[in-house]
């Protein structure tokens, strides 16, 4: 298929780069240099959104926040400007994919005017960090039309482990809102954990192998645990997407 990609920071380029090596010819734009790893491929570097829209079947987003995918999709040179205006036959649609983890209000409200332009419209937040994103495993929350996801599921696929529809457009953000209550209290419930076997005295790595083995079990005690114990604190995202995601959760509840 002929892919757009728009976003190539630490998360899309990896996911980018697994579409091309299936054999998908891609389209690309970044708001920064284009990386290396992209640069040397086949890939078609766009010089805005609306020009990897023309070019591709299907339109990936992975960008940071809300107003930036509202500024990808409708600013100038956005996404809007390229799509047909007309209700296509079906199975001819173009579909736009965002992957970003964003606000499900506002999801809803891109989704609707996607939709009015005769192109469909999913959200499809990933869970599973750079490192699922390298090894082609993310967990990928899909709302949107039940057809255009059987269209994109293949390319899915490229990209993650497993890709569920959960519901109509935003449910698959309303997911990732979930994932981020879950993991967010999850990291803090192990570094408190932890924090608390060491200030009492005991090995804190040999209580994180017994929790390991029974019911406190977690890939967050797994994972980040151990990176605690190593005092390895470098971080895969700044803090402030954190806040961004708490943020996206309250202003949904």
């Amino acid at each position: 298929m002929n892919v757009g990609f728009i976003g190539l920071g630490i998360m899309g380029t990896p996911m980018a780069l697994h579409l091309l090596n299936a054999g998908h010819q891609l389209f690309v734009t970044t708001r920064s240099k284009l990386p290396d790893a992209v640069a040397s491929t086949a890939a078609v570097r766009c010089a805005n959104a609306a020009e990897v829209a023309r070019q591709a079947e299907v339109v990936f987003l992975m960008v940071p926040d809300t107003p930036d995918v509202e500024q990808v999709l409708f600013g100038a040179g956005g996404v809007a400007e390229a799509l047909p205006g007309d209700s296509r036959t079906p199975g001819t649609r173009k579909v736009v994919v965002d992957m970003s983890s964003i606000s499900p209000i506002e999801t809803k409200a891109f989704a609707q005017k996607i939709n009015a332009l005769g192109c469909d419209y999913l959200d499809a937040p990933v869970s599973g960090g750079e490192v699922g994103a390298i090894n082609g495993a993310l967990t990928i929350m899909v709302g949107g039309d039940e057809a255009a996801f059987g269209t994109v599921a293949p390319l899915f696929a490229c990209m993650g482990k497993a890709a569920t529809l959960i519901g109509a457009s935003g449910a698959g953000q309303v997911a990732k809102a979930c994932n981020q209550i879950l993991t967010g209290v999850g990291v803090m419930a192990v570094a408190e954990a932890l924090n608390f076997a060491r200030k009492s005295g005991v090995d804190a790595g040999r209580v994180r192998e017994a929790l390991l083995g029974g019911f406190a079990y977690s890939r967050i005690l797994e994972n980040h645990g151990q990176r605690m114990l190593d005092r390895n604190f470098k971080p895969g995202f700044k803090a402030w997407m954190h806040q961004k995601d708490m943020n996206i959760v309250m202003q949904e509840a």
